[in-house]
């Protein structure tokens, strides 16, 4: 049976799979990535599990990969292939590409960049699979964004379109790692909530979860600190919908877990600062934490057909 590879790298574990033509899972697996070890040995984890993908589809499929998709973190160069930086991993201009396809003898690899191939996920065959245009953020330990266009996924220029999380929307506000003052992440990130809440509840545990549950029960220190990261949030959402236009938002990661808690707040936010601009469907993302590991199984059968149509007669 003809399939692919898909590989989700993230800071802690990765998420494999076989996948099918027509999208099935064909085959699941997890692996710690092991980070610990070293930025060298997270990559001959990475090649050893993909090997070890390969010779299950021989053995149980009848045939090896026809490609391979990986998606990870960090600064990615698809076109050439490269992991350039990933500082969770200790990466820098990594040849990812190449050293896969080596390792699966020749096997074609797509890369891509971990947000950009969940989004890519979530607009074929996710929540935003009937909008022509839309923004998928996933509110995590950080927020990134991942924009969608007729089925593709905009990278930019340089690789960097869809950093929501850095839009500035408390100037001079709380500095951010990324050297700047004030950006979204630092305010409606899960990890933002979860540091606001645990100093206000006196628990270093407490989390954004935590925080969610208190908002339902009327606490208000909660409902505080939950309608500042709502604020903010939309916020840059409405920068982002100014500038993009989108006809749907997808939201994801930890945050969206609250479902309506989050969803009805920020909705309402989101309404009362449009003026000239449409208001988006927001809605929640469907595809979990699998959303990544398919759309790497989306790059590969892209890639895929790319090759084929390629190699048609004329």
């Amino acid at each position: 049976m003809r399939h692919v590879i898909a590989l989700d790298v993230g800071g802690t574990g990765m998420k494999a799979a076989l996948v099918g033509a027509d999208g099935a899972l064909l085959h699941q697996a997890r692996r710690a990535t092991g980070r610990e070890r070293g930025p060298e040995a997270v990559v001959r984890t990475i090649l050893d599990f993909a090997a070890e993908l390969r010779a299950h589809g021989e053995r149980h499929l009848g045939t090896p990969a026809s490609a391979a998709g990986v998606a990870v973190p960090g600064i990615v160069d698809a076109d050439r292939g490269i992991a350039a930086y990933a500082a969770n991993l200790g990466w820098r201009d990594v040849p990812l590409r190449d050293l896969l396809s080596a390792r699966l003898s020749g096997t074609p690899v797509a890369l891509g960049h971990d947000v950009r191939t969940g989004g890519l996920a979530e607009g074929r065959i996710g929540a935003g699979r009937d909008a022509d245009r839309f923004l998928f953020v996933p509110l995590g330990t950080g927020i990134a964004g991942a924009i969608g266009i007729d089925g593709r996924v905009e990278a930019g220029a340089h690789g960097n379109a869809g950093e929501i999380g850095h839009i500035v929307v408390r100037p001079g506000g709380l500095a951010c790692p990324c050297g700047q003052r004030g950006c979204l992440e630092r305010y409606a990130s899960a990890a933002a909530v979860s540091q606001a809440w645990a100093e206000a509840a006196g628990d270093p545990g407490a989390d954004a979860a935590d925080c969610a549950e208190a908002v339902m029960s009327g606490d208000p220190n909660a409902v505080r600190i939950w309608q500042e990261a709502v604020d903010a949030l939309a916020d840059g959402l409405v920068t982002a919908l100014t500038l993009l236009d989108p006809r749907t938002i997808v939201i994801g990661g930890g945050l969206a877990e609250a479902g309506e808690t989050l969803f009805t707040p920020l909705r309402d936010a989101v309404r009362r600062r449009v003026t000239f601009q449409k208001p988006p469907s927001i809605v929640p993302a469907a595809l979990g934490d699998t959303a990544g590991c398919l759309g790497a199984g989306l790059l590969a059968w892209d890639l895929l057909d790319t090759t084929d149509s390629t190699e048609e007669p004329t």
